[in-house]
């Protein structure tokens, strides 16, 4: 059984047991998180993907950690004109491990 769930503006494929790294959720380590926008379900009868049935159906996920991920630099720059700019970025996210998937 998996489901696809959107959080963070993007969409992952769960299943159980899973762990995945979201954009960052408030919430304390060791928490548990409901993902209830579920958007395709597919289990031992089929697949699911009526937005009524949806609609009821939730991902159940414990937070496992709280991080940043590796720094990436933006370089800006302009031929000829003497301008650069670089910048730096660190992403947080939070780390999920999957405990169920309620239909």
């Amino acid at each position: 059984m998996y489901a696809v769930v959107i959080t963070g503006g993007k969409q992952y494929r769960v299943a159980l047991g899973d762990t995945l790294r979201v954009e960052k959720i408030d919430a304390e380590v060791g928490a548990t998180v409901q993902l209830d926008k579920v958007s395709f379900l597919a289990n031992e009868d089929g697949i699911v993907v009526d937005p009524g049935a949806l609609a009821t159906a939730k991902v159940v996920a414990e937070v496992v950690s709280q991080g940043r991920a590796k720094k990436i630099r933006v370089f800006k720059y302009k031929r000829r004109k003497n301008y650069r700019r670089t910048q730096g970025h660190r992403q947080s996210y939070t780390e999920l491990r999957i405990r169920e998937i309620q239909a």
